[in-house]
């Protein structure tokens, strides 16, 4: 894994952030491997909560976006949130594309899924809403042929700043390679409040951007929720439902918050998780 610590600890000392009482520190397991009893489901069209399908689902120890249980798609995007906001962290996972899209999938849904960083709260989302004002870390599947990259970023709702400039296109590709068929593919994302981020593809650091902010032009918008251009500092991880299937094995986190106040000691935490053997 390329951290760039230099970029890091400059980044904490102007943007510096308060440690949060009573939160979970050190490794945290999302996903249990068991059940999904710590999540909300939201997806459009239905209250929350409303798991329809069956869509989120745990299988042979795996968490699962299914639609074997759909009679149709009808641009029912859905997510599963953890219910724990989180401010600064690293996100592991590792996840797969399995079978076919669903029919009435639009083609660019084919492998196709995502992690929404600093997401708004399901609670929050309206019933018709598509996607939360969050930073995807969108995940993509290989069509066997094409170059696809994985570990991109998309922003429903949101501006980062992207080589110094805000960075307003929806969508930018990292510098990952492709993977293509069933392969298990390992993705991080290590979230630092309202300074850095940074997308991580089996061990490479593939995308970096920073001031991720509420986008106040943007359709998602509401204004009893956030102020336009107001940085993102924390918010939920959700994992999404965009037709075509996926399983995850793995969803972890460890939670940096608490070193947060001390920019050596998050350069010397990130340095200690750098070289790790484990998770």
């Amino acid at each position: 894994m390329r951290i760039i610590f230099t970029a890091v600890f400059v980044l904490l000392s102007l943007y510096g952030m308060a440690q949060k009482k009573g939160a979970k520190h050190g490794w945290i397991q999302l996903f249990n491997g068991k059940d999904i009893k710590n999540w909300d489901v939201k997806i459009k069209g239905h209250p929350l909560n409303e798991n329809v399908g069956n869509t989120f689902r745990v299988k042979d120890g795996k968490l699962t976006v299914s639609y074997d249980q759909y009679t149709d798609w009808n641009d029912q995007y859905g997510h599963i949130f953890y219910k724990q906001k989180f401010s600064a962290y690293l996100l592991v996972m590792e996840y797969r594309f399995t079978g076919e899209q669903i029919k009435g999938g639009a083609g660019w849904a084919y492998r196709n899924s995502g992690a929404m960083l600093h997401s708004q709260p399901a609670a929050t989302m309206k019933i018709n809403q598509d996607f939360p004002v969050s930073l995807e870390q969108q995940l993509l599947g290989g069509d066997g042929k094409n170059k696809r990259s994985t570990g991109n970023l998309c922003t429903p709702g949101t501006n980062v700043i992207l080589h110094g400039k805000l960075f307003k296109t929806h969508c930018v590709n990292s510098s990952s390679k492709t993977y293509h068929g069933d392969q298990w593919v390992r993705v991080e994302a290590l979230v630092l409040g309202d300074s850095i981020i940074k997308h991580i593809v089996e061990r490479d650091t593939v995308l970096v951007y920073e001031k991720p902010q509420v986008d106040g032009k943007d359709g998602l918008f509401d204004s009893s929720q956030y102020q336009d251009k107001q940085l993102l500092k924390d918010g939920y991880i959700a994992l999404q439902s965009e037709s075509h299937p996926i399983e995850f094995r793995k969803v972890e986190l460890f939670n940096l918050e608490k070193y947060m106040h001390n920019p050596k000691r998050v350069q010397s935490k990130l340095k200690e998780l750098q070289n790790r053997k484990n998770h």
